[in-house]
């Protein structure tokens, strides 16, 4: 039961971060997070395909937040 609330906030987190991205730069890098939170998850919940595609996720949203530079 813990696993299934880490995940439903990890991926509602996830969501939050990616609609607030145009607001600044820093939702971008806590999209990030978000991803690779939700990547835990799928790992731990026995969905590795998931999870892999979550970092892939994370990685591009923290190469999108490095290369938006100082956009605050």
């Amino acid at each position: 039961m813990s696993l299934t609330i880490f995940g439903l906030v990890v991926v509602t987190f996830m969501v939050v971060m990616y609609a607030l991205e145009r607001r600044g730069r820093i939702f971008i890098a806590l999209f990030a997070l978000g991803c690779l939170l939700s990547g835990l998850y799928g790992v731990l919940a026995g969905a590795w395909p998931f999870g892999v595609a979550e970092g892939v996720w994370a990685v591009v949203a923290w190469r999108r937040y490095r290369d938006a530079g100082g956009r605050d």
